[in-house]
């Protein structure tokens, strides 16, 4: 399987690098992306040395409840992703990759994984449009949303960069966000394992069973 093990110091300079800006116009017709790529991007599964701490994060789920992250998702095997519903192309597709490759596992494993996704854009995103927009990849995913700051302190303590949506110097809406989906183990409630944009079905279907138990992919 694809890996690497960068040292914590390491992994933090190299996470910020990778950012998507994704947008659209007012009429939401007019879609652009731009991504850089990270050092090292052709490698899916990025083995921690030094683990990350589970973000102490509590926000509103889609059905408008308080979500505990660290209550909720305790002993079991969590990714965690940062994004908005408004972007054309990486979020979806890393959502859908995760859903097409959970699939795969035994239905008991299933429903022991906790799939966790906060949004970068918590102005439109509310937990109606949060969602229905899960319902369509899988309905069983978290979507969270909540205050900015909260959201973008949280997602600073893995690593990963957000900025606050603004529009261009075209009046297009831009957010930008990291890529990176953060496993969780279930033995020790940590972040060890990390994958970047370039993840595809197969290496979540290769890795998910070994991330439900905690292993190394």
């Amino acid at each position: 399987m694809r890996k690497k093990t960068f040292a914590a110091a390491a992994l933090l300079a190299a996470a910020t690098l990778t950012l998507s800006a994704c947008g659209s116009g007012d009429d939401s017709t007019s879609p652009v992306s731009v991504v850089s790529e990270e050092a090292g991007s052709d490698k899916a599964a990025t083995v921690l040395d030094q683990p990350f701490e589970k973000p102490d994060l509590v926000l509103t789920d889609t059905q408008g409840k308080k979500y505990d992250l660290r209550k909720e998702t305790a002993g079991k095997p969590t990714l965690v992703y940062f994004g908005y519903t408004h972007c054309p192309d990486i979020c979806p597709l890393t959502m859908n990759n995760i859903a097409v490759a959970k699939k795969q596992l035994p239905k008991s494993e299933q429903d022991e994984l906790r799939v966790v996704f906060v949004t970068t854009d918590p102005a439109r995103d509310t937990p109606s449009e949060l969602g229905k927009w899960l319902k369509g990849i899988d309905p069983e995913f978290v979507g969270l949303t909540g205050d900015f700051p909260t959201i973008q302190a949280s997602a600073r303590t893995l690593g990963i960069s957000i900025e606050p949506t603004h529009k261009d110097k075209n009046g297009k809406v831009v957010s930008v966000h990291g890529t990176q989906v953060v496993a969780f183990s279930p033995k020790t409630d940590e972040g060890y394992v990390l994958y970047g944009e370039d993840a595809t079905v197969d290496d979540y279907t290769k890795d998910l069973p070994k991330l439900v138990k905690g292993e190394k992919p």
